[in-house]
């Protein structure tokens, strides 16, 4: 692999932009395809495209598998979180319109932005974390 220098060029090269495109899917989602998984899975495919090109253990250098185990859970909690605080507040479960927010549609807009982002951490944190399972087995650590 040390050869392949125009792979490791260009990976290095499309990296950056697979991440701020990842961004863009995410946050252009209410006018175009896309939204939290989408996005989600567009950033982890970044990382597996890095850690094909790097090697496994420059990847874990660059996403620890610290990072990855807080990306899932910060992400899901977020995900319950508004729910339930919806939830506890009167309405139903992801009841954006029960959150403590004055005006309806603002209400409506945060909520769908918070569950969104916590979508885009735990698909982000989950799409690394089978590829460093299935790419680490067998490797002795």
């Amino acid at each position: 692999m040390r050869l392949d220098v125009i792979l490791r060029v260009i990976a290095k090269l499309l990296l950056p932009f697979t991440v701020v495109f990842g961004f863009y899917v995410h946050f252009h989602a209410e006018t175009s395809p896309g939204g939290g998984f989408q996005a989600g899975v567009v950033i982890g495919a970044g990382v597996i495209l890095y850690a094909i090109i790097f090697g496994l253990d420059e990847a874990i250098k660059i996403v620890p598998v610290r990072v990855v185990e807080l990306l899932v859970s910060v992400g899901t909690l977020i995900f319950l979180g508004v729910g339930i605080v919806g939830w506890l507040l009167g309405g139903n479960y992801l009841d954006y319109y029960a959150l403590p927010i004055a005006d309806p549609i603002i209400s409506q807009e945060v909520g769908i932005h918070l569950v969104e982002i916590g979508v885009l951490m735990a698909v982000t944190g989950a799409v690394i974390a089978i590829f460093y399972a299935f790419a680490g087995r067998g490797r002795s650590r």
